[in-house]
């Protein structure tokens, strides 16, 4: 659960940061409700006026089958409710909404969106490398997959697939992991809840999942190695993917990461140096207490005490893990209700675009064509279910805690790494980017100017310059070493 840090705190300054902007737009004469999506179920009735009829005092019990009547005249229809202006009336499933090049394969029970670029023509090829060098440049011949943030999918990467593709030679692949996009959505709970009595199937929200969907595409590609690219909470993915098969990782190019760096850069002991010293000591310990009984004593009493420490220790570990495992077990089940999933669409409908906005260094340019490549996945079904489930794998997962703790282990990263970050990120600030480049040994680090959490986006020719020049230096003598492809 700690790996996630950083991509809830993203996930939670997405949401303080742009109530501002949203309240500042809000008016009253927008709220819409429906008994179909709003949780109290408000209720809007129109009367029309009553028609009086004059009759005399002895018509008067006849007056109530006519006001019965009126009142049935008077009803009108309910409005339907929309959330960040997308009409939830008429759902839809996410293969109806693709693209002409978008493209499904079912991994694991789901229908997973992706979509796949190719180099284009050797003439083509040959224009662009005249217009970004003056010298020719080797294609690197390794494909690429990209890894989407919170909140986003394919369509962020729009922009620079085709451009990506042309400096590696090879193809592009970028993905929608399940609860974005137009992967399908599944209620694994409910799955979970009616098991056959077969094995228990992995969470398609689980970290898990997406690490093995990775390293999937790498052979989809026909690859041994691909060059996997992640923004913001996309770089957990990748990173984890490097640790699960480093010998499928080509190199990591890490955008706006939401990694959450370590304080200290870990220090690599070489050789067996500390194990050595350890046996040093132990031995000069050991002559010391040699024909002192006082020395022994204290030793054995030392030595006791210690057992007796690991043995409290051990049943404080026990209850710590029940107790643990129910907490989780609650949250899980207060995350899976009826109250989260509405709390997730008020949250999203208050403030997911101005969230987007405050995603750019120029909320400006952020066009209408934008914004509806980001609300567009709020027409499919259970949008809102999935994305519940997903905050759930991501607070109840168990699996990072059978390993070493993620910033605990950056110093192990021996594959090529470039960082990038735009120097105005609200949501994950450069410094966090260039702190997680010191605890990665011989990482590079690049700061984009003017520009916010999307540099493949509000600066694309800016980020593909940085990409293919990081390329050039790590693969393009064909020499991948740390100290040579980063620029001095």
């Amino acid at each position: 659960m700690r790996n996630y840090a950083m991509e809830l705190g993203v996930f939670h300054h997405l949401v303080s940061t742009a109530s501002a902007e949203s309240n500042s737009n809000f008016k009253a004469n927008n709220i819409k409700f429906s008994s179909s999506s709003f949780p109290s179920k408000f209720y809007y009735v129109g009367l029309q006026s009553s028609r009086i009829v004059s009759a005399s005092a002895s018509s008067v019990s006849g007056s109530s089958a006519d006001y019965s009547g009126q009142l049935l005249d008077g009803q009108t229809k309910q409005k339907v409710k929309t959330i960040a202006g997308i009409d939830q009336d008429e759902l839809v499933d996410p293969s109806v909404l693709a693209d002409p090049d978008s493209c499904f394969f079912e991994f694991k029970g789901v229908q997973i969106h992706h979509k796949v670029y190719e180099p284009e023509s050797k003439e083509a090829a040959e224009s662009l490398q005249s217009q970004n060098l003056s010298h020719p440049v080797k294609k690197i011949g390794l494909p690429m997959i990209l890894l989407h943030g919170f909140g986003a999918s394919v369509f962020s990467w729009n922009r620079v697939m085709k451009a990506l593709a042309e400096v590696t030679g090879s193809k592009v692949l970028a993905f929608d992991r399940p609860a974005f996009g137009l992967t399908s959505r599944l209620n694994f709970w409910e799955q979970l809840a009616s098991g056959n009595g077969d094995a228990k199937p992995l969470n398609p929200y689980s970290m898990a999942f997406s690490v093995l969907a990775t390293l999937y595409f790498i052979d989809f590609l026909g690859a041994e190695k691909a060059i996997l690219v992640g923004h913001s909470a996309g770089s957990l993915v990748a990173v984890n993917s490097y640790f699960e098969a480093p010998e499928r990782v080509a190199a990591l190019i890490l955008v706006a990461p939401a990694v959450l760096a370590p304080r200290a850069v870990q220090k690599v002991v070489k050789g067996n140096q500390m194990g050595e010293d350890n046996k040093i000591n132990e031995e000069n310990s050991n002559s010391n207490s040699q024909g002192n009984p006082f020395i022994q004593f204290c030793n054995m009493l030392s030595k006791f005490a210690k057992l007796v420490l690991q043995a409290i220790t051990r049943v404080v570990k026990g209850m710590t893990d029940m107790l643990n495992s129910l907490y989780k077990k609650f949250l899980s089940a207060i995350l899976r209700s009826a109250f989260a999933v509405m709390l997730v669409r008020m949250i999203i409908d208050k403030f997911g675009l101005a969230a987007v906005k405050n995603s750019w260094h120029d909320s400006n340019k952020v066009t209408e064509h934008i914004l509806h490549g980001y609300t567009k996945p709020l027409r499919t079904k259970n949008w809102d279910k999935a994305l519940v489930e997903y905050t759930a794998a991501m607070l109840t997962d168990t699996e990072p805690e059978s390993k070493p703790r993620l910033s605990n282990r950056l110093h192990e990263i021996s594959c090529p790494v470039l960082i990038v970050t735009g120097d105005n990120d609200r949501l994950v600030p450069s410094w966090n980017s260039e702190r997680l480049s010191r605890a990665i040994p011989g990482s590079c680090f690049e700061v984009i100017k003017h520009c916010g959490h999307l540099p493949h986006e509000e600066k694309v020719d800016e980020f593909v310059s940085v990409v293919q020049k990081f390329l050039q230096r790590a693969f393009g003598n064909g020499d991948s070493h740390k100290e040579q492809y980063c620029a001095s």
